[in-house]
């Protein structure tokens, strides 16, 4: 079998099962594990995977830049909103993350609910900034451009001094054995300290991101 036979099978699999593992491939594809090995690096290098100890994982197929993410899945996305105004009472001091699935849930907001959102994200105080009834903090900071979010010392630090009743997390990807992860390192530690601040969290999930994994936990 030549390499392009393989990587193509590598990628049917992967396709699959959203995973693959070296020995898995290697009787498949009936090469040694070093072959399938450099076939992982080719298609890495190409982008089309993530290459893992042992194997490899499917990339997320949802786009990273926030202008991308806003018309990516909206059908999807308001129905995870409208799913979680449920969790939601007077009175609550919530956490907002970056995410466009928790900025759909800011815009569904009922004008009659009474409570203080705390959020990094330019795009929710957008959408809250006419809101009758919602108090608004802003964790300010250094302005990450491809998620449109304040991240840094100083967003953390307000994000610190604040116990929340719920946090609603804007999810990059699921990974089944590590849970939520996150591509940017500064968000990840964003996510963090809102989930470590909050006493409850829930993940705003469409239904490609299970199964999936990015770099930082």
């Amino acid at each position: 079998m030549v390499r392009e036979e393989r990587l193509q099978l590598i990628l049917k699999q992967l396709s699959k099962e959203n995973k693959v593992r070296l020995e898995q491939l290697s009787i498949l594809l009936n090469v040694s594990e070093d072959t399938v090995r450099r076939d992982i690096k080719v298609l890495g290098s190409q982008g089309l995977l993530k290459e893992v100890r042992g194997g490899a994982l499917a990339n997320s197929p949802s786009p990273h830049h926030y202008r991308d993410r806003e018309k990516y899945d909206l059908g999807q996305k308001q129905a995870v909103a409208l799913k979680a105004l449920s969790f939601l009472r007077d009175g609550h001091v919530v956490f907002f993350d970056g995410g466009t699935s928790v900025v759909a849930l800011a815009a569904c907001l009922p004008k009659n609910l009474k409570i203080t959102v705390v959020t990094n994200s330019f795009p929710v105080v957008s959408v809250l900034e006419d809101h009758p009834n919602v108090e608004v903090i802003f964790a300010g900071g250094r302005l990450c451009k491809v998620s449109f979010t304040a991240i840094g010392e100083d967003a953390i630090n307000t994000l610190k001094s604040v116990r929340a009743d719920i946090c609603f997390l804007g999810v990059c990807s699921i990974h089944h054995v590590i849970g939520i992860t996150a591509k940017d390192y500064e968000d990840a530690q964003i996510k963090k300290i809102m989930i470590a601040q909050a006493l409850k969290t829930v993940a705003l999930s469409t239904i490609e991101k299970p199964a999936q994994r990015k770099l930082f936990v």
